[in-house]
């Protein structure tokens, strides 16, 4: 802990970064906080909350002619290659501060890589990925399928949570609020009209994060949802998204011609 600290408060004093995003502790809770004085990272702390700090920083648009760091877990650094992808970041101006992920975190968020590529707190823990929930729904015939899914999503309050915590949900105008499509004021929204509108949207941007299901209230497995779109993705596509490579997201060449689904497909 003291080496972010110390190297945080090193890039502040020689102005290297205008600010540095991580997490205060206040009260005892830990919480996002843009630090400005190195004098205020005596509260900087990592714990064991997640926030998605990779769509907080999005306030560097207010800012351009600024750097800021940033604190990132694994989930986070993958959702900044995905928005630096999609435009909507400059990776010249954001300076990553690598954390690793407590062992207790990483089985509980079922996370496979809890640690970003390069980390100054923590070490690398390899944790077996567990599929057994989805291959559960999978091996349900097709009707029964169905049904457990309209069930799940008929929970839905429309509270907004999974599109407002997904630090790839970046839309100026979102979809979910398109009274055409979806009906204003209508508890249950369309079911499943809006969940799946979002999971067609997150198809190339999903990393795996887990927030959209650990901030529901009514508990919707909205994980399992997109982590099956995100191996069908995967499938199609040969893309995972937040792998940093050298490649095009599939949403930017589908219509183009250079892709057709042939027999066989799934």
């Amino acid at each position: 802990m003291e080496a972010l600290k110390n190297e945080v408060e090193t890039l502040l004093r020689e102005g290297t970064i205008s600010a540095f995003l991580g997490m205060k502790l206040i009260k005892g809770q830990s919480i996002p906080f843009l630090f400005t004085h190195p004098d205020d990272l005596e509260q900087l702390t990592i714990g064991e909350a997640r926030y998605p700090l990779a769509k907080i920083i999005l306030i560097a648009h207010k800012y351009p002619d600024h750097h800021l760091g940033i604190m990132v877990r694994g989930c986070d650094e993958k959702a900044l290659i995905e928005l630096y992808r999609n435009k909507q970041l400059d990776r010249c101006k954001l300076v990553p501060m690598g954390v690793a992920c407590s062992g207790e975190l990483a089985e509980k968020c079922n996370c496979s890589k809890p640690y970003p590529s390069q980390f100054i707190v923590g070490e690398a823990r390899e944790i077996s990925f567990d599929r057994a929930i989805l291959e559960k729904i999978e091996s349900l015939p097709l009707d029964e399928r169905f049904g457990y899914w309209i069930n799940q999503l008929g929970k839905c309050i429309k509270c907004y949570g999974c599109r407002n915590i997904c630090p790839v949900c970046f839309c100026e105008v979102c979809t979910l609020e398109d009274a055409p499509l979806i009906p204003l004021g209508k508890i249950p929204p369309e079911v499943p009209a809006f969940h799946l509108s979002r999971a067609f949207h997150m198809a190339g941007r999903c990393i795996d994060c887990g927030l959209c299901e650990e901030g529901c209230p009514v508990d919707i497995p909205l994980r399992t949802l997109y982590r099956k779109v995100r191996e069908i993705v995967q499938e199609l596509f040969d893309y995972l998204p937040g792998e940093d490579k050298e490649v095009v997201a599939p949403l930017q060449i589908l219509g183009d011609g250079s892709f057709e689904i042939t027999e066989g497909n799934p």
